[in-house]
Protein backbone atom coordinates (compact mmCIF):
# COMPACT_ATOMS: atom_id res chain seq x y z
CA UNK A 1 0.00 0.00 0.00
CA UNK A 2 2.78 2.47 0.94
CA UNK A 3 4.23 1.64 -1.95
CA UNK A 4 1.79 2.25 -4.06
CA UNK A 5 0.93 5.91 -2.21
CA UNK A 6 4.50 6.82 -3.60
CA UNK A 7 3.93 5.89 -6.77
CA UNK A 8 1.05 7.97 -7.02
CA UNK A 9 2.96 11.30 -5.99
CA UNK A 10 5.56 10.27 -8.51
CA UNK A 11 3.09 10.20 -11.05
CA UNK A 12 1.65 14.06 -9.83
CA UNK A 13 5.49 15.16 -9.59
CA UNK A 14 5.39 15.12 -5.94
CA UNK A 15 8.34 13.05 -5.35
CA UNK A 16 11.40 13.11 -7.78
CA UNK A 17 13.44 10.53 -9.16
CA UNK A 18 15.41 8.85 -6.30
CA UNK A 19 18.13 11.33 -5.67
CA UNK A 20 21.97 10.72 -5.30
CA UNK A 21 22.86 10.22 -1.29
CA UNK A 22 24.84 12.86 0.29
CA UNK A 23 27.70 13.36 2.58
CA UNK A 24 27.57 15.74 5.59
CA UNK A 25 30.69 16.48 6.06
CA UNK A 26 31.72 17.22 2.21
CA UNK A 27 28.93 19.53 1.99
CA UNK A 28 29.86 20.91 4.97
CA UNK A 29 32.74 22.45 2.79
CA UNK A 30 31.32 22.99 0.46
CA UNK A 31 28.85 24.95 2.11
CA UNK A 32 30.86 27.80 2.46
CA UNK A 33 29.75 29.76 -0.42
CA UNK A 34 26.65 29.45 0.93
CA UNK A 35 27.09 31.31 4.73
CA UNK A 36 26.68 35.20 3.28
CA UNK A 37 22.97 34.26 3.06
CA UNK A 38 21.82 31.30 4.87
CA UNK A 39 24.17 31.20 7.85
CA UNK A 40 27.48 28.56 8.44
CA UNK A 41 25.13 26.16 10.22
CA UNK A 42 21.79 26.89 8.11
CA UNK A 43 20.36 29.59 10.12
CA UNK A 44 20.80 32.33 8.38
CA UNK A 45 20.64 35.78 9.95
CA UNK A 46 18.46 38.02 7.08
CA UNK A 47 15.11 37.22 7.41
CA UNK A 48 14.37 37.47 4.16
CA UNK A 49 16.18 34.31 3.10
CA UNK A 50 14.98 30.83 4.23
CA UNK A 51 16.96 29.10 7.13
CA UNK A 52 18.02 25.49 5.56
CA UNK A 53 19.02 23.80 8.91
CA UNK A 54 17.29 20.71 9.80
CA UNK A 55 15.25 21.04 6.05
CA UNK A 56 14.49 17.56 4.67
CA UNK A 57 17.75 16.78 2.03
CA UNK A 58 14.99 15.36 -0.47
CA UNK A 59 13.62 18.83 -0.07
CA UNK A 60 16.64 21.19 -0.47
CA UNK A 61 18.25 18.52 -3.10
CA UNK A 62 15.03 19.48 -5.39
CA UNK A 63 14.70 23.28 -5.03
CA UNK A 64 18.29 23.22 -6.28
CA UNK A 65 17.44 20.75 -8.75
CA UNK A 66 14.81 23.62 -9.64
CA UNK A 67 16.70 26.55 -9.82
CA UNK A 68 19.38 24.77 -11.87
CA UNK A 69 17.06 23.47 -14.38
CA UNK A 70 15.00 27.41 -14.47
CA UNK A 71 11.68 25.49 -12.99
CA UNK A 72 12.36 27.77 -9.87
CA UNK A 73 13.67 31.15 -10.59
CA UNK A 74 15.65 33.70 -8.35
CA UNK A 75 18.29 35.71 -9.81
CA UNK A 76 20.95 35.07 -6.66
CA UNK A 77 20.33 31.02 -7.15
CA UNK A 78 20.62 30.51 -10.80
CA UNK A 79 24.41 31.88 -10.14
CA UNK A 80 25.08 29.63 -7.31
CA UNK A 81 23.57 26.58 -8.59
CA UNK A 82 25.35 26.91 -11.59
CA UNK A 83 27.98 24.77 -10.84
CA UNK A 84 27.04 22.47 -9.15
CA UNK A 85 27.02 18.87 -9.48
CA UNK A 86 24.07 16.45 -8.68
CA UNK A 87 26.85 14.98 -5.81
CA UNK A 88 27.36 18.75 -5.31
CA UNK A 89 23.87 19.37 -4.23
CA UNK A 90 23.12 16.01 -2.36
CA UNK A 91 26.02 17.20 -0.17
CA UNK A 92 24.68 20.21 0.59
CA UNK A 93 21.27 18.60 1.07
CA UNK A 94 23.19 16.14 3.58
CA UNK A 95 24.98 18.60 5.54
CA UNK A 96 21.97 21.10 5.90
CA UNK A 97 19.67 18.56 6.97
CA UNK A 98 21.86 17.49 9.97
CA UNK A 99 21.97 20.80 11.40
CA UNK A 100 19.29 22.38 13.97
CA UNK A 101 17.06 25.55 13.42
CA UNK A 102 17.16 28.11 15.77
CA UNK A 103 13.14 28.87 16.76
CA UNK A 104 11.86 32.41 16.41
CA UNK A 105 8.94 34.41 17.68
CA UNK A 106 6.85 36.69 16.45
CA UNK A 107 3.73 38.98 17.19
CA UNK A 108 1.48 36.89 19.82
CA UNK A 109 -1.48 38.67 17.89
CA UNK A 110 -0.79 37.28 14.60
CA UNK A 111 0.32 34.28 15.51
CA UNK A 112 -3.31 33.15 17.44
CA UNK A 113 -4.89 33.50 13.73
CA UNK A 114 -1.82 31.69 12.65
CA UNK A 115 -2.16 29.17 14.62
CA UNK A 116 -6.01 28.88 13.64
CA UNK A 117 -5.10 28.84 10.22
CA UNK A 118 -2.21 26.05 10.18
CA UNK A 119 -4.37 23.44 12.28
CA UNK A 120 -7.70 24.36 11.14
CA UNK A 121 -7.77 26.03 7.42
CA UNK A 122 -10.06 28.30 6.42
CA UNK A 123 -13.37 26.67 6.23
CA UNK A 124 -15.32 29.57 4.20
CA UNK A 125 -12.54 29.95 1.66
CA UNK A 126 -11.47 26.26 1.28
CA UNK A 127 -8.29 26.58 2.38
CA UNK A 128 -7.24 23.31 3.98
CA UNK A 129 -5.14 23.11 7.28
CA UNK A 130 -1.63 23.31 6.60
CA UNK A 131 -0.43 20.61 9.50
CA UNK A 132 -2.56 18.53 6.69
CA UNK A 133 0.90 18.28 4.83
CA UNK A 134 3.03 20.03 7.10
CA UNK A 135 2.31 18.28 10.36
CA UNK A 136 1.36 19.43 13.26
CA UNK A 137 4.71 20.55 14.41
CA UNK A 138 5.68 21.77 11.17
CA UNK A 139 8.13 18.39 10.65
CA UNK A 140 7.01 18.56 6.91
CA UNK A 141 7.32 14.93 4.58
CA UNK A 142 10.69 14.17 3.47
CA UNK A 143 8.97 11.75 1.24
CA UNK A 144 6.82 13.82 -0.22
CA UNK A 145 9.34 16.71 -0.22
CA UNK A 146 6.76 18.83 1.61
CA UNK A 147 9.38 20.83 3.58
CA UNK A 148 9.62 21.33 7.63
CA UNK A 149 8.57 24.98 8.30
CA UNK A 150 9.92 24.67 12.29
CA UNK A 151 10.84 28.04 12.76
CA UNK A 152 11.50 29.48 9.70
CA UNK A 153 11.80 33.21 9.16
CA UNK A 154 8.43 35.33 8.77
CA UNK A 155 9.23 37.50 6.06
CA UNK A 156 10.84 34.13 4.21
CA UNK A 157 7.17 32.44 4.80
CA UNK A 158 5.61 35.83 3.78
CA UNK A 159 7.84 35.78 0.42
CA UNK A 160 7.11 31.91 -0.42
CA UNK A 161 3.55 32.44 0.17
CA UNK A 162 2.73 35.61 -2.06
CA UNK A 163 4.93 34.36 -4.73
CA UNK A 164 3.12 31.03 -4.91
CA UNK A 165 0.20 33.93 -5.07
CA UNK A 166 1.28 35.54 -7.83
CA UNK A 167 2.68 32.42 -9.81
CA UNK A 168 5.78 33.87 -9.63
CA UNK A 169 7.07 30.79 -7.93
CA UNK A 170 5.00 27.61 -9.73
CA UNK A 171 7.55 24.56 -8.61
CA UNK A 172 5.01 23.59 -6.26
CA UNK A 173 3.84 20.16 -7.23
CA UNK A 174 -0.18 19.70 -8.85
CA UNK A 175 -0.25 23.47 -8.08
CA UNK A 176 -1.01 22.93 -4.28
CA UNK A 177 0.90 25.73 -2.91
CA UNK A 178 -0.75 28.35 -5.55
CA UNK A 179 -4.08 26.98 -5.37
CA UNK A 180 -4.37 27.17 -1.57
CA UNK A 181 -2.18 30.77 -1.40
CA UNK A 182 -4.51 32.42 -4.09
CA UNK A 183 -7.40 32.33 -1.81
CA UNK A 184 -5.32 33.30 1.31
CA UNK A 185 -4.80 37.41 2.38
CA UNK A 186 -2.29 39.42 3.25
CA UNK A 187 -3.27 39.47 6.83
CA UNK A 188 -3.84 35.39 6.39
CA UNK A 189 -0.64 34.60 4.96
CA UNK A 190 1.18 36.89 7.47
CA UNK A 191 -0.31 35.19 10.29
CA UNK A 192 0.34 31.89 9.00
CA UNK A 193 3.90 32.84 8.82
CA UNK A 194 4.07 34.27 12.96
CA UNK A 195 2.38 31.16 13.79
CA UNK A 196 5.09 29.05 11.76
CA UNK A 197 8.03 31.39 13.37
CA UNK A 198 7.79 29.54 16.94
CA UNK A 199 6.44 25.92 15.39
CA UNK A 200 8.09 23.39 16.94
Amino acid sequence: MKRLAIAALVTLGVVSAVHAAGDATAGQSKAVTCTACHGADGNSITPIWPKLAGQHASYIQKQLADFKSGARKDATMIGMVAPLSDQDMADLAAYYSTQTVAIGSADTEQAALGKKIYHGGIAEKAVPACMACHGPNGAGNPGATFPSLTGQHVDYVVKAMSEFRSGTRDNDPAQMMRDLAAKMSDTEIKAVAAYIAGLH
